[in-house]
């Protein structure tokens, strides 16, 4: 199991915020602003490989080395929970969970996905996801929308430390996926290289699960930490996934603060499901799951704004994606045979 990043000094905070001009306003939601500093932290990497194009990675960085955080404040600061925050936030879950219509539909997602049969991984070998997404690009100070986006991935399952964690093809453009910036011996499993082993190692009691998660989640300052963790649910959901903890996963999403059901929904290819969606009410961004509505099985997700901000109106899409395709294979860069069967190894 991954350990708690340690959380910085706040004389350390106060020193990196001297060194940077003071941030502009903004109400970017937590999954954009990890966006936009993964972009500027590959092509740190990338300047000092002497490549010529980033590396389109999408995993959280949860580890980050002084002069990277130094560098990466500019665009989003993180940090982890406190005891005495995490036990305000476990007295806040706890006071309002209830069977709400979310938490019903998410105890029969859990079910579901409980229930599914797993491919064997073996630490050899590589876990391929396949989608479609959609990204908006905040660069000109207005959310523009990218095309639609064939996005493949291969994840290395090694436990131990990795220089190279897989590859990742967006369109045909293939690139390899580098170590986490400060990893000087290679990336371990854990939550930004979340292994089906390491997936297998997390505590199946949604309640332990939980905590864990409050404990190992980064902050965005002033963001909500509730919709930190339902974010990071969201990024481990779907793929080759052990049956408990994708089932402990969505009993725990039931027991965050905040999240509603939506009964008519669709994923990035416009498959209708229903879904599960949590709102960032501070800075008006609203996440949603998309569920199918037979099987429950995991279609995609999408984030929007909910507020007039500077990027966009109310109702701007800032990312949608769907699930296509899943498996294992021996190979980075290999398909699995039925990667491309409508409904091959789909989500839990």
């Amino acid at each position: 199991m991954a350990s708690a990043a340690s959380p910085r000094s706040h004389g350390d905070r106060e020193e990196i915020a001297r060194l940077l001009p003071a941030p502009a306003e903004t109400r970017l939601s937590p999954e954009q602003h990890l966006h936009h500093k993964e972009r500027l932290l590959n092509q740190i990497d990338n300047d000092r490989a002497g490549q010529s194009r980033p590396e389109p990675r999408r995993m959280p960085r949860f580890v980050v080395p002084a002069t990277a955080l130094a560098l990466a404040c500019a665009v989003a600061a993180g940090i982890t929970l406190t005891g005495h925050e995490q036990d305000d936030v476990s007295a806040q879950r706890d006071s309002t969970v209830s069977m709400r219509p979310a938490a019903a539909l998410l105890d029969q997602i859990s079910a579901a996905a409980g229930k599914r049969d797993t491919p064997v991984v073996r630490d050899d070998q590589f876990v391929y996801t396949r989608k479609k997404i959609r990204e908006a690009d905040l660069t000109s100070g207005t959310a523009v929308l990218s095309p639609l986006k064939d996005f493949e991935k291969w994840l290395s399952q090694e436990p131990g430390p990795v220089r190279k964690q897989g590859l990742v093809r967006t369109d045909g453009e293939t690139a390899a996926i580098n170590a986490e910036l400060g990893d000087a011996d290679g990336t371990p499993a854990g939550m930004s290289r979340p292994t089906y082993r390491w997936l297998s190692s997390l505590p199946t009691d949604p309640d332990e699960l939980l905590t864990y998660l409050y404990a190992n989640t980064p902050l965005i300052e002033e963001r909500e930490p509730d919709q930190a963790v339902f974010d990071t649910i969201g990024y481990l959901l779907g793929g080759v996934m052990p049956p408990d903890t994708a089932a402990a996963l969505y009993r725990a999403a039931a027991k965050i603060p905040g999240v509603t059901d939506t009964p008519k929904i669709q994923d990035a290819i416009g498959r209708e499901g229903i879904g599960i969606a949590r709102e960032d009410t501070r800075y008006g961004n609203r996440t949603e799951w998309v569920f199918d509505r037979e099987d429950f099985t995991f279609l995609g997700s999408s984030s929007t704004l909910t507020k007039e901000t500077p990027y966009g109106k109310p109702g701007t899409l800032l990312s949608s994606s769907a699930e296509i395709g899943h498996g294992v294979v021996d190979e980075a860069g290999h398909r699995p045979a039925d990667a491309d069967a409508p409904e091959a190894n789909r989500a839990s």
